[in-house]
Protein backbone atom coordinates (compact mmCIF):
# COMPACT_ATOMS: atom_id res chain seq x y z
CA UNK A 1 0.00 0.00 0.00
CA UNK A 2 0.97 3.58 -0.55
CA UNK A 3 -0.11 6.81 1.03
CA UNK A 4 -0.40 9.81 -1.08
CA UNK A 5 -0.98 13.02 0.08
CA UNK A 6 -2.22 15.45 -2.13
CA UNK A 7 -3.71 12.74 -4.72
CA UNK A 8 -6.48 14.65 -5.85
CA UNK A 9 -4.37 17.49 -7.19
CA UNK A 10 -2.41 18.04 -9.83
CA UNK A 11 0.78 16.27 -10.11
CA UNK A 12 -0.46 13.53 -7.43
CA UNK A 13 -3.63 12.54 -9.21
CA UNK A 14 -1.00 11.76 -12.16
CA UNK A 15 1.10 10.09 -10.25
CA UNK A 16 -1.87 7.94 -8.85
CA UNK A 17 -3.16 6.84 -12.25
CA UNK A 18 0.33 6.36 -13.30
CA UNK A 19 1.01 3.99 -9.93
CA UNK A 20 -2.41 1.93 -10.73
CA UNK A 21 -1.18 1.08 -14.21
CA UNK A 22 1.96 0.02 -13.56
CA UNK A 23 0.84 -1.79 -9.80
CA UNK A 24 -2.52 -2.44 -10.46
CA UNK A 25 -2.64 -4.61 -7.58
CA UNK A 26 -1.30 -2.28 -4.91
CA UNK A 27 -3.94 -0.34 -2.81
CA UNK A 28 -3.45 3.89 -2.58
CA UNK A 29 -4.57 5.52 0.43
CA UNK A 30 -5.14 9.29 -0.38
CA UNK A 31 -5.13 12.65 1.66
CA UNK A 32 -6.31 15.78 0.35
CA UNK A 33 -9.49 18.38 0.44
CA UNK A 34 -11.56 18.15 -2.63
CA UNK A 35 -13.22 21.34 -1.97
CA UNK A 36 -16.32 23.09 -4.08
CA UNK A 37 -15.08 23.01 -7.67
CA UNK A 38 -14.35 20.27 -10.25
CA UNK A 39 -11.29 18.88 -8.07
CA UNK A 40 -12.72 15.90 -7.24
CA UNK A 41 -12.66 15.12 -10.61
CA UNK A 42 -8.90 14.25 -10.95
CA UNK A 43 -10.13 10.96 -8.75
CA UNK A 44 -12.98 10.24 -11.15
CA UNK A 45 -11.24 7.81 -12.63
CA UNK A 46 -8.88 5.86 -10.42
CA UNK A 47 -9.58 2.86 -7.96
CA UNK A 48 -9.96 4.87 -4.89
CA UNK A 49 -9.23 2.65 -1.64
CA UNK A 50 -9.91 5.32 0.73
CA UNK A 51 -9.97 8.90 1.22
CA UNK A 52 -8.98 11.17 4.29
CA UNK A 53 -8.73 14.66 4.68
CA UNK A 54 -5.61 16.23 6.22
CA UNK A 55 -7.12 16.43 9.59
CA UNK A 56 -7.27 12.67 9.70
CA UNK A 57 -3.43 12.10 8.34
CA UNK A 58 -2.79 10.55 12.04
CA UNK A 59 -6.04 8.51 12.14
CA UNK A 60 -4.91 7.30 8.64
CA UNK A 61 -1.37 6.97 9.24
CA UNK A 62 -2.35 4.59 12.23
CA UNK A 63 -4.93 2.55 10.43
CA UNK A 64 -2.69 1.54 7.88
CA UNK A 65 0.76 1.60 9.62
CA UNK A 66 1.34 -2.63 9.36
CA UNK A 67 0.91 -2.00 5.31
CA UNK A 68 1.71 1.38 3.93
CA UNK A 69 5.25 0.57 2.39
CA UNK A 70 5.79 4.25 0.92
CA UNK A 71 3.90 7.41 1.50
CA UNK A 72 4.71 9.80 -1.62
CA UNK A 73 3.52 13.39 0.37
CA UNK A 74 2.42 15.74 -2.88
CA UNK A 75 0.36 17.79 -0.63
CA UNK A 76 1.02 21.46 0.13
CA UNK A 77 0.18 24.83 -0.19
CA UNK A 78 1.03 25.56 -3.61
CA UNK A 79 0.24 29.17 -4.61
CA UNK A 80 3.38 31.18 -5.44
CA UNK A 81 0.93 34.43 -3.98
CA UNK A 82 -0.10 32.72 -0.70
CA UNK A 83 0.84 35.62 2.18
CA UNK A 84 -0.57 33.52 5.39
CA UNK A 85 3.14 32.41 6.35
CA UNK A 86 1.96 30.79 9.11
CA UNK A 87 -0.71 28.59 7.42
CA UNK A 88 2.53 28.01 4.90
CA UNK A 89 4.47 26.95 7.76
CA UNK A 90 2.15 24.57 9.28
CA UNK A 91 1.31 23.05 6.13
CA UNK A 92 4.69 22.73 3.75
CA UNK A 93 6.97 22.64 6.91
CA UNK A 94 5.26 20.74 10.07
CA UNK A 95 3.41 18.45 8.03
CA UNK A 96 6.35 17.84 6.23
CA UNK A 97 8.16 16.83 9.35
CA UNK A 98 5.91 14.82 11.01
CA UNK A 99 5.66 12.55 7.64
CA UNK A 100 9.52 12.50 7.98
CA UNK A 101 9.72 10.96 11.19
CA UNK A 102 6.88 8.97 10.99
CA UNK A 103 8.73 7.27 8.16
CA UNK A 104 11.95 6.86 10.03
CA UNK A 105 10.16 5.64 13.04
CA UNK A 106 7.99 2.83 11.20
CA UNK A 107 10.71 2.12 8.39
CA UNK A 108 8.77 3.54 5.27
CA UNK A 109 10.10 5.13 2.41
CA UNK A 110 9.25 8.73 1.63
CA UNK A 111 9.20 10.65 -1.01
CA UNK A 112 7.75 14.29 -1.34
CA UNK A 113 7.38 17.29 -3.34
CA UNK A 114 9.93 19.99 -2.99
CA UNK A 115 10.29 22.84 -5.69
CA UNK A 116 12.38 24.88 -7.94
CA UNK A 117 11.30 27.82 -6.73
CA UNK A 118 13.95 27.50 -3.67
CA UNK A 119 16.57 28.83 -6.54
CA UNK A 120 15.37 32.30 -6.01
CA UNK A 121 15.68 34.38 -9.39
CA UNK A 122 18.78 31.95 -10.14
CA UNK A 123 21.55 33.73 -9.69
CA UNK A 124 23.07 31.12 -7.38
CA UNK A 125 22.86 28.35 -10.38
CA UNK A 126 20.22 25.33 -10.19
CA UNK A 127 22.66 22.65 -8.78
CA UNK A 128 20.59 20.02 -6.58
CA UNK A 129 23.85 18.75 -4.76
CA UNK A 130 22.17 18.52 -0.86
CA UNK A 131 24.51 20.25 1.21
CA UNK A 132 23.62 22.90 3.57
CA UNK A 133 25.89 25.63 2.27
CA UNK A 134 24.81 24.59 -1.19
CA UNK A 135 21.53 25.83 -0.15
CA UNK A 136 22.43 29.07 1.79
CA UNK A 137 23.02 30.39 -1.34
CA UNK A 138 19.45 30.61 -2.70
CA UNK A 139 17.45 33.61 -1.76
CA UNK A 140 13.42 32.54 -2.28
CA UNK A 141 11.27 34.95 -3.60
CA UNK A 142 8.10 33.91 -1.64
CA UNK A 143 6.79 31.64 1.57
CA UNK A 144 5.87 29.17 -0.80
CA UNK A 145 9.67 28.67 -2.09
CA UNK A 146 11.18 29.21 1.60
CA UNK A 147 9.03 26.72 3.08
CA UNK A 148 10.39 24.21 0.24
CA UNK A 149 13.52 25.53 0.74
CA UNK A 150 13.52 25.41 4.86
CA UNK A 151 12.13 21.63 4.34
CA UNK A 152 15.00 20.39 2.25
CA UNK A 153 17.70 22.10 4.44
CA UNK A 154 15.87 20.28 8.03
CA UNK A 155 15.97 16.98 5.71
CA UNK A 156 19.54 17.51 5.44
CA UNK A 157 20.00 18.39 8.61
CA UNK A 158 18.30 15.10 9.86
CA UNK A 159 20.41 12.96 7.61
CA UNK A 160 23.60 15.00 8.96
CA UNK A 161 22.56 14.47 12.90
CA UNK A 162 22.80 10.21 12.35
CA UNK A 163 19.11 10.52 13.82
CA UNK A 164 17.42 7.38 11.86
CA UNK A 165 16.37 8.58 8.22
CA UNK A 166 13.40 7.06 6.15
CA UNK A 167 14.09 3.77 4.66
CA UNK A 168 14.51 5.65 1.08
CA UNK A 169 14.12 9.42 0.75
CA UNK A 170 13.45 11.63 -1.98
CA UNK A 171 12.92 15.34 -2.74
CA UNK A 172 12.04 16.36 -6.20
CA UNK A 173 12.67 19.97 -7.27
CA UNK A 174 9.74 20.10 -9.75
CA UNK A 175 10.14 22.65 -12.43
CA UNK A 176 7.35 24.24 -14.63
CA UNK A 177 5.20 21.34 -14.93
CA UNK A 178 2.51 20.92 -17.59
CA UNK A 179 -0.57 18.66 -18.01
CA UNK A 180 -3.94 16.96 -17.55
CA UNK A 181 -5.54 17.96 -14.15
CA UNK A 182 -4.08 21.24 -13.59
CA UNK A 183 -7.59 23.26 -14.35
CA UNK A 184 -8.53 23.38 -10.61
CA UNK A 185 -5.29 25.50 -9.97
CA UNK A 186 -6.79 28.44 -11.87
CA UNK A 187 -4.01 31.00 -12.20
CA UNK A 188 -1.40 28.85 -11.02
CA UNK A 189 -2.04 26.20 -13.58
CA UNK A 190 0.29 26.65 -16.23
CA UNK A 191 -0.52 29.04 -19.62
CA UNK A 192 -0.84 26.29 -21.99
CA UNK A 193 -4.76 25.75 -20.81
CA UNK A 194 -5.13 30.02 -21.08
CA UNK A 195 -2.73 30.18 -24.31
CA UNK A 196 -5.46 27.45 -25.96
CA UNK A 197 -8.69 29.33 -25.08
CA UNK A 198 -7.52 32.35 -26.27
CA UNK A 199 -6.45 31.29 -29.61
CA UNK A 200 -9.46 29.32 -29.91
CA UNK A 201 -11.51 32.53 -29.29
CA UNK A 202 -9.55 35.26 -31.10
CA UNK A 203 -7.24 33.51 -32.96
CA UNK A 204 -3.81 35.29 -30.92
CA UNK A 205 -2.27 34.53 -27.62
CA UNK A 206 -1.14 37.23 -25.27
CA UNK A 207 2.01 37.53 -23.46
CA UNK A 208 4.63 39.29 -21.56
CA UNK A 209 6.28 42.34 -22.57
CA UNK A 210 10.19 41.59 -21.07
CA UNK A 211 11.74 44.19 -19.31
CA UNK A 212 15.10 42.81 -18.63
CA UNK A 213 17.84 43.93 -21.42
CA UNK A 214 19.31 40.46 -22.05
CA UNK A 215 15.76 38.81 -22.83
CA UNK A 216 13.63 39.40 -26.06
CA UNK A 217 9.78 39.73 -25.60
CA UNK A 218 8.24 36.85 -25.15
CA UNK A 219 12.41 35.55 -24.84
CA UNK A 220 11.78 34.95 -21.10
CA UNK A 221 13.38 31.20 -20.45
CA UNK A 222 11.62 28.42 -18.47
CA UNK A 223 12.27 24.95 -17.90
CA UNK A 224 9.11 23.42 -19.18
CA UNK A 225 8.44 19.89 -18.46
CA UNK A 226 5.50 17.18 -18.99
CA UNK A 227 4.06 15.83 -16.10
CA UNK A 228 4.82 12.36 -17.47
CA UNK A 229 7.98 12.57 -17.10
CA UNK A 230 7.61 14.08 -13.36
CA UNK A 231 5.97 11.08 -12.96
CA UNK A 232 8.20 8.80 -14.54
CA UNK A 233 11.25 9.79 -12.38
CA UNK A 234 8.76 8.87 -9.26
CA UNK A 235 7.81 5.29 -10.52
CA UNK A 236 11.44 4.47 -11.36
CA UNK A 237 12.17 5.98 -7.27
CA UNK A 238 9.40 3.33 -6.30
CA UNK A 239 10.91 0.98 -8.51
CA UNK A 240 14.59 1.57 -7.37
CA UNK A 241 14.46 1.54 -3.22
CA UNK A 242 18.03 2.18 -2.89
CA UNK A 243 18.28 5.51 -4.37
CA UNK A 244 17.90 8.66 -2.07
CA UNK A 245 18.87 12.06 -2.75
CA UNK A 246 17.16 15.76 -3.37
CA UNK A 247 17.14 15.76 -7.33
CA UNK A 248 16.04 18.32 -9.91
CA UNK A 249 12.84 16.83 -12.08
CA UNK A 250 12.64 19.44 -15.37
CA UNK A 251 13.57 18.80 -19.04
CA UNK A 252 16.86 20.09 -18.54
CA UNK A 253 16.05 22.76 -21.25
CA UNK A 254 14.93 26.18 -20.98
CA UNK A 255 12.67 27.14 -23.45
CA UNK A 256 11.04 30.26 -24.34
CA UNK A 257 7.09 31.12 -24.02
CA UNK A 258 7.55 32.22 -27.61
CA UNK A 259 8.25 28.96 -28.21
CA UNK A 260 5.52 27.37 -25.68
CA UNK A 261 2.78 29.69 -27.85
CA UNK A 262 4.28 28.61 -30.86
CA UNK A 263 3.95 25.03 -30.02
CA UNK A 264 -0.12 25.21 -28.72
CA UNK A 265 -0.32 26.77 -32.17
CA UNK A 266 1.27 24.30 -34.04
CA UNK A 267 -1.27 21.65 -32.03
CA UNK A 268 -4.37 23.89 -32.78
CA UNK A 269 -3.41 24.09 -36.34
CA UNK A 270 -3.01 27.65 -36.50
CA UNK A 271 -0.84 30.24 -37.78
CA UNK A 272 1.71 31.99 -34.55
CA UNK A 273 -0.38 35.32 -34.23
CA UNK A 274 1.16 36.94 -30.69
CA UNK A 275 0.57 39.85 -28.74
CA UNK A 276 3.13 41.74 -26.29
CA UNK A 277 1.53 43.01 -23.29
CA UNK A 278 3.29 44.78 -19.97
CA UNK A 279 4.10 42.97 -17.17
CA UNK A 280 2.42 44.05 -13.94
CA UNK A 281 4.75 46.11 -11.91
CA UNK A 282 3.39 43.69 -8.69
CA UNK A 283 5.43 40.41 -10.84
CA UNK A 284 8.13 42.53 -11.94
CA UNK A 285 10.09 43.07 -8.63
CA UNK A 286 9.96 38.79 -8.40
CA UNK A 287 9.99 37.80 -12.06
CA UNK A 288 12.28 34.98 -13.24
CA UNK A 289 14.00 35.37 -16.29
CA UNK A 290 15.40 31.94 -16.47
CA UNK A 291 14.96 28.47 -15.04
CA UNK A 292 16.86 25.05 -16.60
CA UNK A 293 17.06 22.22 -14.25
CA UNK A 294 20.43 21.00 -13.57
CA UNK A 295 20.22 16.69 -13.69
CA UNK A 296 23.43 16.26 -13.03
CA UNK A 297 22.15 14.02 -9.39
CA UNK A 298 19.23 12.39 -11.00
CA UNK A 299 21.47 10.81 -14.02
CA UNK A 300 24.14 9.87 -11.58
CA UNK A 301 21.52 8.54 -9.46
CA UNK A 302 21.12 5.88 -12.63
CA UNK A 303 18.04 7.50 -14.00
CA UNK A 304 17.91 7.01 -17.77
CA UNK A 305 14.74 8.23 -19.04
CA UNK A 306 14.36 10.74 -21.70
CA UNK A 307 12.37 13.62 -21.38
CA UNK A 308 9.72 14.73 -23.70
CA UNK A 309 10.03 17.47 -26.05
CA UNK A 310 7.69 20.81 -25.74
CA UNK A 311 6.50 20.63 -28.62
CA UNK A 312 5.71 16.73 -28.25
CA UNK A 313 4.66 17.57 -24.80
CA UNK A 314 2.11 20.10 -25.66
CA UNK A 315 0.54 18.35 -28.59
CA UNK A 316 -0.31 15.45 -26.63
CA UNK A 317 -1.83 17.97 -24.08
CA UNK A 318 -3.81 20.11 -26.26
CA UNK A 319 -4.75 17.52 -28.72
CA UNK A 320 -5.19 14.63 -25.97
CA UNK A 321 -6.63 16.49 -23.06
CA UNK A 322 -7.83 20.65 -23.70
CA UNK A 323 -9.52 19.51 -27.15
CA UNK A 324 -11.41 16.91 -25.69
CA UNK A 325 -15.67 16.80 -24.20
CA UNK A 326 -13.63 15.55 -21.14
CA UNK A 327 -10.26 16.68 -20.13
CA UNK A 328 -9.53 14.44 -17.30
CA UNK A 329 -6.69 11.82 -16.87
Amino acid sequence: MILLTGGAGFIGSNLFAAFQAAHPSVPVVVVDVLGMDDKWQNLKNRELYRLYRPAQLSEALAAHCNVIDTVFHMGAISSTTEKDADLVVETNIQLSQQLWHWCAANDKRFIYASSASVYGNGSAGFNDAATLEQMQRYTPLNPYAWSKLAFDRYAVRQLNSHAKKPQQWAGLRFFNVYGANEYHKGGQQSVIPQFTRQIQETGRCRLFKSHHPDYQDGGQLRDFVHVDDVVRVMLWLYDTPEVSGIFNVGSGKARSFNDLANAVFKALGKAPAIDYIDMPGSLRRAYQYFTEAELTALRAAGYTAETTSLEDGVAAYVQGYLLKEDMYR
